[in-house]
């Protein structure tokens, strides 16, 4: 499991992580547009994060193992499961196979990169704000 408790950055520094494989595999789907059979695949945010966190599905939290004995969920084997890549729906059929609409991925490489540049930016802050607090200058 990814160390969560991150006091400077929180999840920003897991969700950049996130954010970089899937700009990896949508631009992976992008560069087959044209390669005949290609299945078109993404990485599902949502269950990657909570994953990389800890944390459940919505606001439940996780069971504490109190003793050696009891039996509880591998954080390592959740975040592999959440990790590997899902195939993406297809939305208009091709007659090669192909299910890469350009549209869609192009869609999705903007979001995803707009949601990349909203992380990096918190970090950005964040050490600016702890370089402030040190020096007690803005330089």
């Amino acid at each position: 499991m990814i160390d969560s408790k991150d006091p400077l950055f929180g999840v920003h520094a897991q969700a950049l992580g996130l954010w970089q494989r899937r700009a990896e595999v949508i631009s992976s789907n992008l560069a087959n547009a044209d390669t005949p059979g290609f299945l078109a695949r993404d990485l599902d945010f949502r269950k990657a994060m909570s994953a990389a966190t800890g944390a459940m599905d919505g606001d439940r939290l996780s069971m504490t193992a109190t003793e050696a004995g009891h039996i509880g969920g591998n954080p390592a084997v959740a975040l592999a499961e959440a990790n590997q890549l899902a195939y993406r729906q297809e939305t208009q059929p091709s007659m090669d196979g192909n299910t890469v609409d350009t549209q869609v991925e192009q869609a999705q490489f903007a979001s995803n990169a707009i949601h990349y540049q909203a992380s990096l930016s918190f970090m950005t802050a964040q050490i600016h704000a702890m370089r402030m607090a040190i020096t007690g200058s803005s330089s």
